[in-house]
């Protein structure tokens, strides 16, 4: 309610004050961490990998590894029981048990 005293007064309005949204600010921290660890290598399994990311349709980033010996983006990477090596399952020449064993049936009783 409006007072008589009150015309003189000067009150803010929000459009025109500084103002942060937490929303924004945990946005913007994230994009700071995902650089800076874009940035280095990190070490998993004992081993050094490198990071990269590529555009998306709607202007967003997806982060890949960085194979070690083909140097392909990839999402997953393995390490081989055989010789303790890392790389992409193409690099290893890992495949899936359904691949490996394609038209046999697996575990058939005779």
């Amino acid at each position: 309610m409006i007072k008589p005293n009150d015309l003189g007064k000067i009150t803010p309005v929000a459009e025109n004050c500084q103002k942060i949204n937490i929303d924004d600010l945990i946005r913007q921290a994230n994009k700071e961490i995902k650089h800076r660890i874009l940035q280095s290598q990190i070490e998993v399994m004992g081993f050094e990998l490198s990071l990269s990311t590529s555009r998306t349709r709607f202007n967003g980033e997806r982060y890949w590894f960085l194979c070690p010996i083909c140097t392909s983006r990839v999402g997953t990477i393995y390490k081989s029981p055989l010789n303790n090596q890392i790389g992409c399952r193409g690099c290893l020449k890992i495949q899936y048990r359904k691949q490996r064993f394609k038209g046999m049936v697996e575990g058939a009783k005779l």
